[in-house]
Order: structure tokens, then sequence, then C-alpha cells
């Protein structure tokens, strides 16, 4: 079972809803700050700030993502570490999925 952003990330990640259908996160980042290996179930994104960024996966590779504020983005569940490559503070809500 990969390891819950809120447990392992306090810094980054905090649980702004939640019920028995989906948890609501704020993600916050600062200039060049990046996470540990973490895992979300599926989700949907919400850019509040343009966002220059990238995510490692287990396997090493890599994906870079660049986002505009209001942006939206699927993102299915996986483990990752995410990394802001921007000089400016990146912001994102995330609705993460719960099980059917």
């Amino acid at each position: 079972m990969a390891q819950d952003p809120v447990v392992v990330d306090p810094k980054h990640y905090t649980v702004e809803f939640e019920n028995e259908h989906i948890r609501v996160l704020r993600i916050r980042y600062g200039p060049h700050e990046k996470s540990v290996m973490h895992g979300h179930p599926d989700g949907f994104g919400v850019f509040l700030t343009d966002t220059a960024g990238k995510f490692t996966f287990p396997d090493g590779k890599t994906e870079e993502i660049t986002m505009k504020a209001g942006q939206t983005m699927w993102l299915p569940g996986g483990e990752h570490l995410p990394e802001n490559g921007s000089d400016r503070p990146l912001e994102v809500i995330l609705v993460e999925l719960k099980g059917r």
C-alpha cells in the first residue's frame, strides 16, 4: 500500500474535507521544494497557481508537467515523488476518490 502524503509529508499536504466518498487535499510547495515517494487513489486536480513540476515514479521514470492556474487534470492513482520546478509557490486542490 502506498504511503499517505498527509502522513509522510504534512508540510505540503493538508486535508480540507473528507467523507466516505472523497478526500480533498490542499497541496502547497514552495519554490523548488519536493516531497517524498507517496501515493494517491484516482483523483482530480485543480491548479490554483501556474505550475512547472516533475513527477518521479518508483521505477525511476519522470514526467514533466506544466499547468496554468485554473486548469484541471485527471490524475490516475499510483505512487510518485512530486517536485516544484518553478521559482514560484505551487498550489493545487486534489479531490481523491475513495473505493466504490
